[in-house]
């Protein structure tokens, strides 16, 4: 087992933050609790991976497409297919908005890295979203309007919701020669146990 220090996440800035020039807020927003990143690249997401990188399941997609019929039934549209099938478009919906531009993916390592990620970045409902994290601070989104425009929500990036997640992700999206091992200086004040060398 690697040092927590080692617990590595997967981010991906979406096509609406890189639209947005948000790429390097996001980043800062990152380095500055002491993540270090240890891989990055911009690419063009491919759609077959982006339905194998959300890896849903029929009970996700029947529950979260029975969100979309009660959202169209309030809006008094009209409900033409199953719930499950909903729940599949949003995968589908997912797949047109990843792939319509550019993606920046990111590896960042770190002590709880997937845990100081998903609080900074905030909920998956923008409108939702706590005020000081990334999609609270950044959009406005909301599913409700996504269920009516039948499209995906736009959050400006995902990130790894648990290690074991993190770890499939990492390992769809990069290659082991992708990643750079090395060291940041900042390390030291942040995980050496005796602080050794600080005073001369």
């Amino acid at each position: 087992m690697s040092h927590p220090k080692k617990e590595r996440t997967f981010v991906m800035v979406k096509p609406d933050g890189i639209q947005r020039s948000l790429t390097g807020e996001i980043i800062k927003r990152f380095e500055q609790t002491g993540l270090k990143m240890v891989g990055m690249k911009l690419v063009v997401a491919d759609k077959e991976k982006i339905w194998e990188h959300y890896s849903k399941d029929d009970a996700w997609f029947t529950e979260k497409g029975q969100n979309i019929v009660n959202d169209r039934e309030k809006a008094g549209l009209p409900v033409e297919k199953e719930a499950i099938e909903y729940g599949k478009d949003i995968i589908r919906a997912l797949q047109s908005f990843m792939t319509a531009g550019p993606v920046v993916m990111m590896v960042w390592e770190g002590n709880r890295a997937v845990d100081v990620i998903k609080k900074l970045v905030g909920g998956t409902e923008p409108a939702t979203s706590d005020v000081g994290t990334i999609r609270g601070d950044y959009t406005i989104d909301s599913y409700a309007i996504c269920s009516v425009d039948d499209r995906a929500v736009r959050n400006l990036v995902h990130c790894s919701d648990v290690v074991e997640e993190a770890q499939r992700e990492i390992k769809l999206w990069f290659s082991d020669d992708e990643m750079i091992d090395y060291r940041l200086v900042q390390e030291e004040i942040l995980y050496d146990v005796n602080l050794d060398g600080i005073l001369e």
